[in-house]
């Protein structure tokens, strides 16, 4: 099983001042008078993950997978392993996910990580390319805690799944459009 540790060591925000210029960042509110300070954080890899994507990448079984960290944030499980390769369809359970705030309990939108078997034709002819790519969802509007844990610990993630080609960062829909994404895969060949 594999094991890092996050320090995330005196992050804080200031509260919103409404005199400031409009031209200034203005922080969400959610996090206004947010003190951080000195959480250690353990995320383990469940084995389940490994051997989802060996039979992805190696036996060809699976499309997809989507990963997500456990409500305490403790370790990285297979939320679904799907054969179904409709991008559609995949794109929609990522926009659709969840996360639980652990202090409060409260479910927003939630961030992923998902792997995706990208099969695609060159657009000289020259045959078809096939490509892992690795997903790291995070929504803009999903949770501060969720998008936090989920950022610090994608490389963890990534280390165990040996063979990923590409990795997309999606923040938003349009980042996750079918499109959107061949091109950064196929580096515009296709």
């Amino acid at each position: 099983m594999s094991t890092v540790s996050i320090r995330v060591s005196s992050i804080s925000a200031p509260l919103s001042n409404s005199s400031e210029s409009t031209n200034s960042r203005q922080l969400p509110s959610q996090i206004d008078s947010v003190l951080l300070s000195e959480v250690v954080h353990t995320v383990t890899i469940s084995p389940e993950c490994i051997t989802k994507f060996n039979d992805l990448k190696l036996n060809k079984k699976l499309k997809f997978i989507l990963y997500k960290l456990t409500d305490d944030y403790k370790e990285v499980v297979v939320e679904e392993a799907s054969e179904d390769g409709d991008w559609e369809t995949f794109r929609g359970k990522l926009i659709a996910a969840e996360s639980k705030n652990m202090k409060t309990g409260k479910v927003t939108k939630g961030p992923r990580y998902a792997v995706y078997d990208f099969n695609y034709d060159l657009a000289s002819g020259e045959g078809s390319r096939s490509k892992i790519c690795f997903i790291a969802w995070s929504p803009d509007d999903a949770g501060i805690q969720p998008k936090m844990v989920y950022a610090s610990s994608k490389d963890a993630l990534k280390r165990a799944l040996n063979g990923l080609a590409v990795e997309v960062q999606g923040n938003d829909t349009d980042d996750i459009e079918f499109d959107t994404v061949l091109g950064k895969v196929s580096k515009g060949l296709a």
